[in-house]
């Protein structure tokens, strides 16, 4: 009598079969439009109805994208800005979090505060590119590159990463004799590959889907990136005259999905690190 007391029937709970609920509907909210774009991409027959599957199979419109050079050399600069951008970013994030973790260093708060009073102010359109200017790097990739790179939240985040590695580990790097340059390289970095890949992404997806100052910096059409070409090709209609036997449907369709598809392919392999980066960073026990 008490065995069947104690089995209890468990209640069922409404609140996770409405998450689960909700969670279903803004997933296929995401991946409807999605999927849209990803079957247009691969359809000769134009139309802009929802369709589950292409009518007309054809891998056309990529195959225009990669052997166009009006097409490919945009993709081409985005992934130069990207990586040469992602590089500098962790380079400067890094370096700035462990100046600013050296605890005995003359004006170390002061700096910090420096650093986060950019966060809350900053100088302004105008004055910025005014800067750019007098610096004689318009239209120059570096115009795009090194403003994107200078990311103070980013290195408030490794900051952060860096004040959470045990401080045994740089005495004992000290005793033994290590540089700090050295302890840097041996000690502190790898033991961040997780703040490493997380921050890494969000340079990388920052710079891969940068519009704005491209579009601020950059007027020589040879120097487009891929989003300021795939603003031109679906606004302007400008399509290359290698295109002309692509429907304009299909050609778009497929440079966007091109600009979707790195990221897509990278981001499921640094998903583990970028929230285990990311927690580490911003909760502290």
């Amino acid at each position: 009598m008490a065995n069947t007391q104690s089995k209890k029937k468990k209640k069922i709970k409404a609140f996770p079969i409405v998450n689960g609920i909700i969670m279903f509907v803004l997933c296929l909210f995401i991946l409807v439009p999605l999927w849209k774009v990803f079957v247009d991409s691969l359809d000769l027959k134009t139309g802009y109805g929802m369709k589950l599957w292409p009518q007309e199979f054809s891998l056309v419109g990529y195959k225009v994208i990669l052997t166009t050079e009006a097409l490919y050399k945009p993709f081409l600069i985005s992934c130069l800005v990207t990586v040469v951008g992602t590089l500098f970013g962790l380079t400067l994030s890094t370096l700035g979090a462990y100046v600013l973790i050296q605890w005995e260093m003359p004006g170390r708060n002061l700096f910090s505060y420096m650093l986060l009073f950019t966060m809350i102010f900053h100088g302004g359109m105008i004055p910025t590119y005014l800067v750019m200017k007098d610096l004689k790097l318009i239209n120059t990739l570096w115009a795009v590159i090194l403003p994107l790179s200078i990311n103070v939240y980013n290195l408030v985040l490794m900051r952060n990463f860096f004040e959470g590695i045990p401080g045994a580990l740089f005495e004992a790097a000290a005793i033994d004799g290590c540089s700090p340059m050295r302890i840097f390289y041996s000690i502190v970095l790898p033991l961040s590959k997780a703040a490493l890949a997380s921050i890494g992404l969000m340079f990388g997806v920052t710079f891969w889907n940068d519009y704005t100052n491209a579009k601020l910096y950059i007027q020589k059409q040879n120097l487009y990136n891929f989003q300021q070409k795939l603003r031109v090709l679906i606004m302007d209609g400008d399509m290359p005259s290698t295109a002309e036997s692509v429907s304009q449907n299909t050609m778009f369709n497929a440079a966007v999905m091109v600009a979707i598809i790195p990221f897509m392919i990278i981001y499921p392999f640094c998903q583990k690190y970028f929230v285990k980066g990311v927690n580490i960073g911003g909760v502290k026990e």
